[in-house]
């Protein structure tokens, strides 16, 4: 028994020490580096702006996507992400999503960030009658998300 292991111990300490030949490395469609984007929207007495930062790693995979908006209200520039529970959108979501309690603004936009890097892109996103992001593509996503798939599409255009 202990030349068994014994064997299979060399059999793995050699293994670790084989180079890895460079077409071993999967690589992935991007450019590495860090990316923005944003996506103007005015619709009435709506103004806001919708970013994107997308963290490419040295292997050209997105590791992370940062998410948020920011509106002007009573003057004052806002950011959704940061207002947090304070957004107050959980009630709507409630309302019509499938999420027992709702899901607030910066859940949600967490929601789409995990699916943007799951999916490694923007080639899932369909659009309704509307030419609104199907909203039903991202578990957890009750809100119009098509300024931030938009400000995305603008981050991923640099790191192609």
């Amino acid at each position: 028994m202990k030349k068994i292991l014994l064997f299979l111990g060399i059999v793995f300490l050699l293994a670790a020490c084989v180079p890895v030949e460079d077409n071993d490395v999967i690589e992935g469609d991007y450019t590495p580096g860090m990316y923005t984007g944003y996506y103007v929207q005015e619709e009435g007495d709506y103004a806001g702006v919708a970013t994107a930062v997308v963290f490419v790693d040295e292997n050209g995979f997105i590791a992370n996507v940062y998410l948020d908006a920011t509106y002007i209200k009573d003057g004052i520039p806002h950011s959704k992400k940061a207002l947090g529970d304070d957004y107050n959108m959980r009630w709507r979501s409630e309302q019509i999503g499938v999420i027992p309690g709702g899901a607030e603004w910066d859940e949600q936009a967490e929601a789409l960030e995990e699916k943007i890097v799951t999916e490694q892109g923007l080639d899932w996103v369909s659009y309704d009658d509307e030419g609104e992001v199907d909203v039903d593509a991202v578990s957890g996503a009750t809100m119009i998300i098509t300024e931030l798939v938009n400000a995305t599409a603008s981050a991923l255009e640099e790191a192609n």
